[in-house]
């Protein structure tokens, strides 16, 4: 029988008891001369057979030798034995039996004998034995209560754990200082629970609670409570019973193991160091420290790597720091023990929260950005003294801990724990206790090497992304134009947004180029993707996008020419190293080329967004009639150009995706807004790109924005000189006599008006000799003096180098050696040759 069952069977009176032990009563001699209706029962012997027979008559055996006989306490001369005696049918039974003296005269009753089953006595002797080890030898502390719950009984371990002999009277709350209910789901008073158990009668198993016993009244420990209601016979309730263990440092321990998962799952869930520090901060303020703070080497931020061995000699910088609320700590009933991990970290420093996507910037100017403000920390240098736990952890690369006195900030424990990632110091985070009472010791030196661990590999990891986050950066500002050129044709105004540091550089770009006859061309372009590579495809391709725009290509043919060689390159890619994505595959791109003379825009797209044009007369924003056209890469299909006629004045807008979309955003609604900023387009180009970036951009953003913006223009008709010629060698002179009468009726300089006769001559000679059909000749005055011969023929002459007998073939190199630049564009109807000068006087 289990001892349970067995508490509950039992009667504490046991077997050998007068009311129930069966008696016989002995002479001097040992005659039995009384005996008992229970003895019967026993033995079966009925009174008249069993009285006069000696006593010894009924033992089969010596007495049990594992159970000599002893005395019986609390009666002089009682003795215990346990014997075998015969029953009557001739079975043999284990009795134990008990003898009490009653007379000492000789004569009479001289002992009164108790006889009882011997395995039950054994029984109710173990659960006695059991009941007083409860009461005298057991760890676990046992109370009892009564039904107004002050303490009735205490066992020895309750009594040693709190300090005294004596505690009955005392109510459950009163045992303990700054006492609390840890469990959920429970009252917040142990005077409570146990009501609540007195009144249903269920019972509480292992409800946890904390405080400070009299014996250590300046640290908190923990026990794990049971309760269950007394019964008597008639189920009627006598009082509570409770049961505590001390599982302190179970407790600690599970709650350290608790402070690692969580930091697990908590510390390093953005490649941003700040991050990583408040998060870090948030695991361990206030379950393992009262205040932290996280100091960064300089070179660290801007993702270089120490060398080991440098740490004690590099500036430091303050990621982090969250000081002690010492106001809330004193009014916070929360022990340290209970207090909820989750939050948000405190603030830290003194400063206030700054606006949503606001941050501090980085050491490569980056912005940071997310979270709670912290102090300036890419901006607050720290030194540490010498003598400094700061220092000394960093000169030994181990961690140190000190305690006893109070520092400037209150802190009574300090421990310092160095991050490194490998052998290369990346700083130290330093864990204060202001509050807390018990300084670091080796458990907690283990945690804490074990959260400085984790948060170092975040932050190499952090560390490692602002490098190749900074490289793209640089990389992708040295391939984007610095300094877009001053066009009569055009304003242009640009604003480029690279992503947040969380998504990394991408690949956006635009561009404006001169092309001859004063003709502008417009670039906007994005690469699918993030980072260096992004940013080098997107290099490659503004490049291939200037040179193919220098051939006066249409930009339906510049399209498909760059889509060759993105195709071309992606093949070879993959021939080299299969699987890799350097390919720039999924890219669009809008190429526009604006003539000034005209007023007319010739427009072609790959898979990118319309731009928007705005009407300078009536304010109305539109989209042209463009067709989508493939993205670049895809190979061998068509795109197709779109003609039509700008006002002058009239606003362009180009832009990437990343300007109206993203995480969140409606196109549409975006759209609107971008139309809305637009429609007021008499405003300088850049207040209109400033604000549309602080309408469509206000915080981070998770991909690339380019936005470009463009007034058009037109060239005065006194500015433009145009003549049709036949296809005759006579006209030649006559060519020549109308360009240097323009040109001197311009006031040009009089060497330009040789120099414009030249090449006026070579190049309609050449028309003539080499071309059929008419002939235009065209003067530009611009930025340069512009000369332009027009016919019908397709072929390109080239600048070649006469020999000495030679007759001709010296036309083109006069004309290259005279003039600034020249070269040649092809139409629907033929070619233009054209030269520029410069003008020296505009």
């Amino acid at each position: 029988m289990s001892a349970v069952y067995a508490a509950e069977d039992a009667d504490f009176r046991g077997p050998l008891d007068v009311t129930k032990a069966a008696t016989a009563v002995l002479d001097a001699d040992g005659t039995v001369v009384g005996w008992g209706p229970a003895a019967y029962a026993l033995l079966g012997y009925p009174a008249h057979e069993a009285v006069g027979r000696p006593i010894g008559t009924f033992v089969v055996d010596r007495p049990d030798p594992h159970r000599a006989a002893t005395p019986m306490p609390g009666a002089a001369e009682a003795w215990h034995h346990v014997l075998h005696m015969g029953h009557r049918d001739g079975h043999v039974i284990r009795v134990a039996t008990a003898s009490l003296p009653l007379s000492h005269t000789g004569t009479g009753p001289a002992r009164l004998l108790f006889l009882a089953d011997a395995d039950e006595t054994e029984r109710w002797e173990a659960l006695q034995s059991m009941l007083r080890g409860l009461a005298t030898q057991s760890p676990v502390g046992l109370a009892i209560y009564d039904t107004d719950l002050r303490v009735v009984w205490t066992n020895r371990a309750l009594c040693d754990e709190m300090g005294t002999t004596r505690y009955t009277g005392r109510g459950p709350d009163e045992m303990v200082t700054d006492g609390e209910v840890l469990s959920d789901g429970y009252p917040p008073t142990l005077e409570e629970t146990m009501r609540r158990v007195l009144a249903t009668g269920e019972a509480v198993i292992e409800l946890h609670y904390s405080g400070r016993p009299p014996v250590d009244p300046e640290h908190d420990h923990v026990w794990s409570c049971s309760y269950y209601r007394l019964e008597d016979a008639n189920g009627s309730a006598l009082g509570v019973c409770e049961e505590t263990v001390d599982i302190t440092d179970r407790y600690l321990a599970q709650q350290r193991l608790d402070l690692l998962v969580q930091a697990g799952g908590r510390v390093g869930t953005s490649l941003d160091m700040t991050r990583t520090a408040q998060e870090l901060s948030a695991v361990a303020v206030p379950r393992f420290a009262d205040s932290i703070t996280v100091d960064l080497i300089d070179v660290v931020l801007e993702g270089e790597q120490p060398a080991p061995g440098t740490a004690t000699v590099r500036r430091f910088v303050r990621v982090w720091e969250r000081p002690p609320d010492r106001a809330a700590a004193d009014t916070d009933p929360n022990r340290p023990t209970r207090t909820d991990p989750g939050g948000d970290g405190g603030v830290a420093g003194e400063g206030a929260a700054a606006p949503a996507g606001e941050g501090a910037p980085g050491a490569a100017g980056l912005a940071v950005s997310g979270g709670p403000a912290v102090r300036s920390a890419y901006t607050r240098m720290v030194d540490h003294a010498p003598d400094s736990i700061q220092a000394r952890c960093l000169a030994g690369g181990r961690s140190v801990r000190e305690s006893g006195t109070r520092d400037a900030s209150g802190a009574h424990a300090r421990l310092a724990v160095p991050l490194h990632a490998g052998a290369a110091p990346l700083g130290v985070v330093t864990f204060c206790r202001d509050n807390h009472p018990d300084p670091f010791d080796s458990d907690d030196l283990l945690v804490a090497e074990e959260l400085a661990a984790r948060a170092a590999v975040s932050i190499d990891n952090a560390r490692r992304f602002t490098r190749e986050h900074t490289a793209a950066l640089t990389l992708q500002r040295s391939l984007l134009p610095r300094n877009l050129p001053r066009l009569t044709g055009v304003d242009v105004a640009h604003r480029y947004l690279p992503a947040d540091s969380s998504a990394g550089v991408g690949g956006d770009w635009y561009d404006v180029i001169a092309l001859s006859g004063t003709r502008v061309g417009l670039v906007v372009g994005d690469v699918v993707g993030h980072g260096v590579r992004a940013a080098a495809t997107m290099g490659r391709l503004r490049t291939s996008v200037r040179a193919l725009a220098r051939l006066d290509l249409p930009p339906d043919e510049l399209l498909a020419r760059l889509d060759e060689l993105i195709t071309q390159d992606a093949h070879e890619q993959a021939t080299v190293q299969a699987g890799t994505d350097d390919a720039a595959l999924g890219v669009t791109c809008l190429y526009a080329v604006y003539d000034p003379v005209t007023g007319r825009c010739s427009m072609a797209r790959a898979g990118h967004p319309l731009p928007s044009v705005v009407d300078p007369a009536t304010g109305a924003v539109t989209h042209p009639d463009l067709p989508a056209g493939p993205p670049l890469g895809l190979g061998g299909l068509p795109f197709e150009s779109s003609d039509f006629t700008l006002p002058e004045g009239s606003v362009i807008a180009l832009f990437t995706d990343g300007l109206v979309q993203g995480r969140g955003r409606d196109r549409d609604a975006e759209l609107d807004a971008l139309h809305g900023i637009l429609a007021d387009h008499r405003h300088p180009l850049d207040d209109l790109c400033d604000r549309v970036v602080a309408k469509l951009l206000p915080g981070p953003v998770d991909d690339d924005a380019a936005l470009l913006l463009v007034r058009t223009r037109t060239l005065d008709s006194h500015e433009v000189a145009a003549w049709e010629l036949s296809d005759d060698l006579e006209v030649v002179g006559r060519a020549r006599a109308l360009a240097t009468r323009q040109v001197d009726a311009w006031g040009l300089d009089g060497d330009l008006s040789f120099t414009t006769e030249l090449v006026v001559s070579e190049l309609v000679t050449n028309a003539i000799r080499y071309a059929s059909g008419p002939i235009q000749l065209r003067l530009i005055r611009d930025r340069a003096l512009i000369c332009e011969v027009s016919d019908t023929g397709h072929t390109s002459p080239h600048l070649r180098r006469a020999g000495s007998e030679d007759e001709g073939g010296r036309g083109l190199f006069l004309v290259a050696q005279m003039t600034q630049q020249w070269g040649t564009r092809y139409t629907s109807t033929g070619k233009t040759i054209w030269a520029e000068q410069p003008l020296t006087s505009r």
